[in-house]
């Protein structure tokens, strides 16, 4: 009864049925099959960047080819290709989530939890802002976003024996670490290679950016800060209120706080913290990516299992029960990267970046400033790789940038916003995460939409604001 009263305040039909996730992007991948019978086929001449070392296109070289459609087969060829292509991410969550799975399994998990209740007792609610500034630190300066995937269940688990949602714990660490690599100021993937595309000094016009950085951390924090509290006073008032779930259910409060660590799962605990620190140290000190940290992940998977009391035998088959816990946001990625793919094989990225480019020539500095900006946004439903991204839109952001009066530093910063926050708004990016998270597409639209919106106007009073004081 309550629950329908609920539905009803939200004016949601019992019968709706909001289309599975995969069924979303599949129809994002017809679409785009469909517009490679529409939209004019067309390339950019590539050359490598001395900087940079990256291949990157050529301004002014753009040109019209062959059209190149789709067919109806080849769009399911290409969705093969896409799980090709994306391999690497999707094993890679496969083993960060078989290390976390491991501690789950073991206890380990657990008995963290409990002693994190017993320390901060009411004043729990103080790790979502401590845990997403760290997020945000992390994401800002070395640009961590993926390597996170496998803490997800971790910080779900937490915020529910907290008394809040599974939207408050994957908030803690997606949109902590999501709303840091958007507003980076150091991270190597993003602002790294645009800046050296754009001829630019790597890490100036740095004080800008921690400002920004600092204003989009605030944002982030304080709107997950609201909705916990909303929660925590009123469960009804989840977004998840009435969804049947599975991820981090059993998190019983009383039960978890009554929870002692053995010797055992107190070595597990400490190999953890050292798992997050060699993460770190990898990625800083030896530029470690995905495939190093998979590596990293699964080695250390075996030794927590073989610390916490389990056998070669036992270890397989929880390796193997998490790989089916995970799979759903394993195989997300890699039919959405089929996206990319379809257009690749038409040939209408570069078709679709020059038209929108060819947009802002001739407006003034604001308007062209802000073009930019929505622009980058744009591009990054088409092209979901931040390094990519780069790659392609800063040879021709940066002239452009010179041609109607604008800093190139200007140009990056449209760039490293436009790439970034839309990872949190995007059907390609928000369903591989919310298969990872547990969380339905729509319910997770509901949450991150107003938070957004508040994003995106601070992301276009910075953009102005740099324009105001010629960001250099």
């Amino acid at each position: 009864m309550q629950e329908n009263q609920v539905k009803k305040r939200r004016g949601l039909s019992s019968n709706f049925r909001f289309p599975h996730s995969y069924v979303i992007i599949f129809c994002i991948i017809v679409l785009m099959a469909i517009m490679s019978y529409i939209i004019p086929a067309g390339q950019f001449d590539r050359a490598v960047d001395p900087t940079s070392g990256r291949e990157v296109v050529v301004p002014g070289t753009f040109h019209y080819v062959d059209q190149k459609p789709v067919s109806p087969f080849q769009l399911f060829v290409d969705i093969q290709e896409g799980f090709i292509s994306a391999a690497d991410i999707i094993f890679f969550i496969v083993f960060a989530y078989g290390f976390v799975y491991m501690l789950i399994k073991n206890g380990t998990f657990d008995a963290l939890i409990g002693g994190l209740l017993r320390i901060f007792g009411k004043r729990i609610s103080i790790l979502i802002p401590v845990c997403m500034t760290l997020f945000i630190f992390l994401g800002s300066t070395v640009g961590i976003l993926e390597e996170t995937y496998g803490m997800v269940p971790i910080f779900i688990g937490l915020a529910i024996a907290m008394g809040y949602d599974a939207i408050v714990g994957s908030a803690m660490v997606y949109v902590g670490a999501a709303t840091g690599f958007a507003a980076a100021t150091l991270n190597p993937f993003t602002i790294g290679v645009a800046q050296q595309i754009a001829g630019v000094e790597y890490a100036s016009g740095i004080f800008y950016r921690i400002f920004c950085a600092v204003v989009f951390g605030a944002i982030a924090i304080g709107y997950t800060m609201w909705y916990a509290h909303r929660v925590k006073k009123d469960p009804t008032k989840s977004i998840l209120y009435g969804e049947e779930r599975e991820l981090g259910e059993n998190a019983d409060h009383e039960r978890l706080r009554a929870t002692k660590a053995t010797v055992r799962q107190k070595l597990c605990g400490v190999l953890f913290i050292f798992t997050i620190a060699l993460l770190l140290y990898g990625t800083v000190s030896y530029g470690w990516y995905i495939n190093q940290l998979a590596g990293m992940f699964l080695v250390m998977m075996i030794v927590v299992g073989l610390v916490g009391g389990f056998g070669p035998s036992k270890i397989a088959a929880t390796f193997l029960e998490a790989g089916r816990g995970v799979l759903f946001g394993a195989l997300a990625v890699g039919i959405s990267r089929s996206i990319l793919i379809v257009m690749e094989d038409a040939c209408i990225i570069d078709t679709i970046v020059y038209f929108l480019s060819s947009l802002l020539q001739g407006t003034s500095g604001y308007l062209s400033a802000v073009g930019m900006l929505v622009v980058q946004n744009i591009v990054n439903f088409f092209i979901p790789s931040g390094s990519g991204q780069a790659a392609v839109t800063m040879p021709l952001m940066a002239p452009l940038a010179d041609m109607i009066g604008l800093s190139r530093q200007t140009a990056v910063l449209a760039f490293q916003f436009g790439d970034g926050f839309s990872n949190m708004f995007w059907p390609t990016s928000v369903c591989t995460m919310c298969g990872i998270m547990g969380v339905p597409v729509n319910k997770w639209y509901k949450f991150v939409a107003p938070m957004f919106g508040f994003m995106f106007l601070a992301q276009v009073i910075l953009i102005c604001g740099a324009v105001a004081i010629n960001y250099v």
